[in-house]
Order: C-alpha cells, then sequence, then structure tokens
C-alpha cells in the first residue's frame, strides 16, 4: 500500500494555477479585428474586468472566498480564491470599438483594428 503523501504528489503536480494556465486563450484575426478567446471556468460576468490602455488589452479575473461554513471538516481544499490576470499588446486599436461578451466559461472580446489606410498621415518634405 502507497502512503497518502504519494497521492497528494501525484495530484499536486497535474495542477498549475498560474495565470496563463488559468486563463488559457487563443488569438485570431479576421474581418480586421483581433478575436480573443478566453477560457474562464468558475468564473461569473460579475468577476471579470477589461482594460484597455494603449494598445494593451488586460483582462483580470478576480473570485472572492465565499462566506466558509463552519459544519464542514475540509480534508482537502483544492478550489482557489484570488486574482489572476493577462495582459496583450495588440498595437493600432480602435479602443471605443471594443466589445466583449461571456457564455458558459469563455469570453470572447472583439478588438477592431484601426485602418492603416486613413490613419497613414504623409509629411511634406522641406
Amino acid at each position: 500500500m502507497l502512503p497518502m503523501r504519494f497521492y497528494d504528489d501525484v495530484f499536486d503536480s497535474l495542477l498549475d494555477d498560474s495565470d496563463i494556465k488559468m486563463m488559457r486563450s487563443d488569438i485570431y484575426e479576421k474581418d480586421n479585428k483581433y478575436i480573443i478567446e478566453m477560457d474562464l471556468p468558475g468564473f461569473k460576468k460579475e468577476d471579470i474586468k477589461l482594460e484597455c490602455k494603449k494598445g494593451n488589452l488586460i483582462v483580470t479575473a478576480e473570485k472572492k472566498q465565499e462566506n466558509e461554513d463552519k459544519n464542514k471538516k475540509y480534508i482537502r481544499r483544492e478550489r482557489s480564491y484570488g486574482k489572476c490576470s493577462r495582459s496583450f499588446y495588440l498595437g493600432d486599436i480602435d479602443e471605443s470599438k471594443i466589445e466583449a461578451e461571456f457564455h458558459h466559461g469563455t469570453l470572447k472580446v472583439t478588438v477592431p483594428k484601426v485602418d492603416e489606410e486613413k490613419n497613414k498621415k504623409y509629411i511634406d518634405i522641406k
């Protein structure tokens, strides 16, 4: 029979609570827009905050600890509470037209790119 500590080590090695592992993302380009799809299992829409600063899109998700039931005697607690965050640099984007939706644990953010032809500036040479 294997000692209980062995099983703890096996399960601990399978868990990785880094922000990147917790917030797995796909980013692709379609119709002059960036689309970010991010898995945020266990979070509610109210737990998620999106922020855009100078071409950086910052996604922050925070779970607050629920009131602990005094009648429970935990043997092991693996569901964590805390805050995680990821940042993506997207460059020239139209920050005023960013859209986001959250459905079944997946956050989808649509970020329109700035039309480079419209923003092109020519400089007169003297």
